[in-house]
Order: C-alpha cells, then structure tokens, then sequence
C-alpha cells in the first residue's frame, strides 16, 4: 500500500484553498465569517489572509457594522489578479470568451462553422484564433492567463492529453488537449460541455446551493451534468451525463450515435427538426438551426404539425427529467443550453406537468425544475471555470504549462 505522508506544506496548501475557496464561492466576507465558515483558528485565517492580500490574490471590498464592535472588513478575489479564457466548440460554432475573475466578459469571439461534422484540427484552429483574438482586444498578455478551458460535445478522457470520444461528431480517441496544448503555452483544460455548463450553473446560477442536482444541456445534442453530495459525478472513465444517449423508445429513431431510440433523437434540435420536416413542416431556407428552430417554435399557433411536434417534444423531454427523478432524487433539474431555454421560456409549466405524469410522486414532489439562469452561452463560461477551480484547488498558486511546453519541444 502507497502511504503518503502529509507536510506542513501540505497542510498550508490545503487551507489556503479551503480559505480561497469559500472568498471566491460565498464572497465578500469577513475574516470572522471565514473562521467560522471554514473552521479554521483565527490566528490561522488572519496569517493566511495577510499572505494572500501580499501575493495580490485577495484584496478589501468594504467593510459591514458588527455587533458592537469595528466594522468588519469584507474580503473578495481580486478581479485582475489573472484572467481566464472559456471555450465552447458547438456542433455550428466556436465561441471563445475572455474573463477576469469575478467572470467578467472582457472579449469574445464567434466563429460559425459550415459543417455539421468539423475536423478537430478545425476546432483547434478556431479555438486557438479565439484566444489571440481576445487577448488582443482587451489588451491582456497572455502570461496574466491562468488558463484556457475548453468545453467540446462527447467523452473526455484526461486530463493530461484531453482524449476525445465524440460519436457525433465522428471524433474517435482525438487527443484534442494534446492538439492544443502543442501550440500555446497557457495551460489546457478539456471538459464536456454539459459538465461545464453544470459547473457554471451550481458557482453562479440556478444550481448554487444545491447538494444534489442534475444540470441538463439540450442543444443540438443531449447531456447532463450530475452532482452528487455537492460533487460532480463522473463515472469510471469520466462518461457519465451522457443523458441523451438513454433509450426512450425501443427500436425507435435512429440517432447520430448510431443507436436507436436515443433521447436526444426525440428532443436535440436536430432531431426535432427533423421530426418537423417529416411530418410535413416548412422552415424558412437558408436559416441555421437556431433560426430554424424558433421558427417552429413560431409556427405553434398557425400550425397543427408544429403544435404537434412540440407538444410531443415536451412529452420525450418530461419523460427524460422522469427518469432522472426516479434514478437520481435530485433536488433541483436545470434546463439549459440553447434550444432547452427556447422550449422552457414558452413551455416551462407544460414541462414540468409532463415530468410529473412519468415520475414517481414521491421524489417528484422533492424537486424543482428551473431554467439555466446564466443564458444559453453559459458553455464556455462553465469551461472557463475550470483554471479557476485548478487555481483554488492549489491554493491560490498558478499552474505553469510545462507540459504543454514539453508537447511542444517534440
């Protein structure tokens, strides 16, 4: 058995991103209310304070009146002690934003894509284009990045070369982290889009303060991310959310993965649409998918086919929350991604009577069904969320690239 002995660097380390950690997520607070939130001696948040204020990491943000006393002094990360980058490569664009660190949006990039399947090697393009772009236009160089986090469709195996596994997208064991990191020296971050939505949501959005919730992603394609006991699940392999890939009808539409009766069949936009068109809609010509989409949407109430491929469209998706209820009892479901939001701002009461015609009462009664309050491009702010986490989780010290640099030295 592997014995690891536990140093008081260790130890200093892991305090201090307990301490950064609860500033960064419940912030501003006061070094009392860090005592108490974190347990920690108030001998021990006041050191670790004074040191992170010195490094520049944390700064003062106004004081509260206490209880007889002075006024306390109220503590937050300091914004511009590094920026963060977040990148969303969609099935029919690359988004590619810039942060500080309140998650401030600095700069963004939009780059269409043509193809309904892009080369990896297009996506790295773009990406990688993005971020010159937007450091260039806010003015950052890239030594004050911290990191770039990168949010793509399918499995992600990593962390260290970010292998990607996207059936979809005909991605067969890409090693997209590799292909990024060979040509940048900001460290890479490679995470499903569902998992870093989910991220962004439970920090920032409809999730926080949530222990046990289910972050559902319904675009073009389908996924979840799952959060257990306040952690992310991630299976064996870092597969699991993969919700789209559920069999809601046995030997029914076939999907892009190959298999049939997928929920994301039913339910991504590419299938609705494609429902529409077979059972004799029109969509205006010309239009991308989002276009098209809303105007089925549109069409509702002109239209005895639309009407009826949404009503059913409701019906697959309140039956996918079901299964999520009964499988996972969580607490809340969020509904986000692009055409899950255009779906719930009209039909958000339909949905959850829908969820209750298929789920057991019981842990039915227990949830909340709400929509993704961080927009539909909370993607990649979810990915740029990941150096953040990296940055808190070590304490506040930046990761350096040396991995990338060495990918790049072969």
């Amino acid at each position: 058995m592997d014995v690891r002995r536990t140093t008081v660097r260790d130890m200093r380390r892991s305090n201090r991103s307990v301490l950064l950690t609860s500033i960064y997520r419940d912030g501003p607070l006061s070094r009392y209310e860090l005592g108490h939130q974190t347990s920690l001696s108030a001998a021990s948040v006041s050191n670790l304070v004074a040191e992170l204020i010195e490094e520049g990491l944390v700064e003062e943000a106004g004081s509260v009146e206490s209880d007889g006393g002075r006024p306390r002094v109220l503590l937050r990360v300091a914004p511009t002690f590094g920026y963060v980058v977040g990148a969303e490569v969609g099935e029919t664009r690359v988004r590619v934003e810039l942060f500080d660190l309140a998650m401030t949006v600095l700069a963004t990039m939009v780059y269409p894509i043509e193809t309904p399947k892009p080369a990896p090697a297009l996506a790295v393009k773009y990406v990688l284009a993005g971020l010159a772009e937007v450091l260039g236009e806010a003015r950052i160089s890239p030594d004050r990045v911290l990191g770039l986090g990168v949010a793509v469709a399918g499995i992600v195996e990593g962390p260290a070369d970010a292998v990607v596994h996207a059936q979809t997208l005909g991605w067969d064991a890409v090693p997209f982290g590799a292909m990024l990191a060979a040509k940048t020296d900001i460290p890479i971050q490679v995470d499903n889009g569902a998992n870093t939505l989910g991220q962004a949501e439970m920090w920032f959005g409809a999730g926080r303060g949530a222990t046990d919730a289910v972050v559902a992603l319904v675009g073009s394609g389908v996924g979840a991310a799952l959060v257990t006991g306040g952690s992310s699940y991630r299976g064996i392999r870092s597969s699991a959310g993969e919700w789209g890939h559920t069999t809601i009808m046995y030997g029914g539409r076939g999907c892009r993965c190959g298999a049939e009766g997928c929920l994301e069949a039913y339910v991504g936009a590419e299938g609705v649409l494609e429902r529409y068109r077979l059972a004799g809609g029109e969509l205006t010509p010309g239009g991308d998918e989002e276009a098209a989409f809303n105007s089925l949407l549109d069409a509702v109430g002109t239209s005895e086919v639309a009407a009826k491929v949404v009503e059913d469209t409701i019906g697959y998706l309140g039956a996918g929350f079901a299964n999520l209820v009964n499988l996972f009892n969580p607490e809340k479901i969020v509904l986000g991604g692009w055409s899950g939001l255009l779906l719930g701002e009209r039909y958000l009461p339909q949905l959850r009577e829908a969820v209750g015609r298929h789920a057991l009462r019981q842990p039915y009664a227990q949830v909340s069904i709400e929509l993704c309050e961080l927009g539909r491009d909370a993607v990649a702010m979810g990915a740029a969320t990941l150096p953040v986490l990296r940055l808190l989780r070590d304490g506040g010290t930046p990761h350096r690239a040396t991995q990338n640099q060495t990918a790049r030295a072969h």
